[in-house]
């Protein structure tokens, strides 16, 4: 029997409108029903996210898998909060299943800030240092009890052979388009680096729409779906995904990441990578994500 995980089946994504979030909060919290409901712009995949009022959120679990993480946010997030150096979502409140919805879902008070895009970003060596101190205190909170790898995070903390698969999929999709031989040297580099065994924090979607910018600094980190206990290495994608060649070195040094883990965040930064770009790459309505996938996965190419 292989110990690789098996990723199964996308999820099935429902929809969910205002309407039906209005209907949940009147039933289940009817102190709040009077505060509107508007849908939050780019508001998420693995949820729907809604405003409730200024100050609250919504976030309904899009599909079955991605409600697997609520019971983990809300026993988890208060105690991570406690220890970390920036804002983190802090649960208000857990709501049930019901007016049609079939999952438990979540308040949450609301978080200000805009997205982590290179030209909002004043200074990208601060903005490097600011979130590799923000991983360090994460890393370093108790993992006794954590969430272990699993389905709820997408086998985040685990083996990098999981997306194995996803890999040479990726490969055949995009033919020449890519360096074939280079893109296997590189995961295999990836794959074959080894993990102390150490389980640390670690958040699992360190991507540019779950930082947050106030007057181009980093000022909160959001959407902790994916978190648990394991290698912390899939945290380090990022280091290709948005920061700059002087931040990327930067944010290493802070974090006094060895050559092994390295090597791991580089191929989780790869498959996911690979994987937008073979979805897109033909697609003339994705060109502007298409283009974006392969900007990053040049910088993952060259190191």
């Amino acid at each position: 029997m292989s110990d690789v995980p098996d990723l199964g089946p996308p999820p099935r994504r429902i929809p969910v409108d205002a309407a039906q979030v209005r209907r949940l909060v009147a039933d289940q919290f009817p102190h709040l029903a009077r505060l509107g409901i508007e849908p939050v712009a780019n508001g998420g995949w693995d949820n729907w996210t809604f405003h409730l009022g200024p100050e609250l959120l919504v976030r309904l679990p899009s599909a079955a898998e991605y409600a697997l993480a609520v019971e983990k946010e809300h026993r988890w997030l208060p105690v991570l909060a406690a220890r970390l150096p920036l804002p983190v979502p802090g649960p208000v409140a857990r709501g049930e299943p019901g007016a049609g919805y079939p999952y438990p879902w979540s308040i949450y008070r609301w978080l200000d800030g805009e997205t982590a895009q290179p030209d909002r970003i004043a200074e990208p060596v601060r903005f490097a240092l600011d979130l590799a101190g923000f991983l360090a205190a994460l890393r370093d909170v108790d993992a006794a009890g954590g969430p272990q790898p699993g389905v709820h995070n997408w086998f985040r903390g685990g083996t990098l052979r999981t997306y194995d698969k996803k890999v040479e999929q990726a490969l055949v999709a995009l033919g020449g388009h890519v360096d074939a031989e280079l893109v296997r040297e590189i995961w295999a580099r990836a794959v074959g680096a080894r993990w102390d065994g150490v389980d640390r924090w670690f958040h699992g979607d360190i991507a540019p729409g779950n930082l947050l910018l106030t007057h181009g600094r980093l000022a909160a980190v959001i959407d902790f779906g994916t978190c648990g206990v394991g290698d912390p290495a899939c945290d380090l994608a990022i280091a290709w995904t948005l920061l700059t060649a002087e931040g990327r070195e930067a944010f290493r040094e802070r974090l006094a990441v060895d050559d092994a883990t390295w090597a791991r965040g580089r191929g989780w930064a790869l498959w996911k990578t690979l994987s937008t770009y073979s979805r897109t790459f033909d697609d003339p309505e994705d060109a502007e994500e298409s283009a974006e996938a392969q900007r990053i996965l040049g910088e993952i190419l060259a190191g």
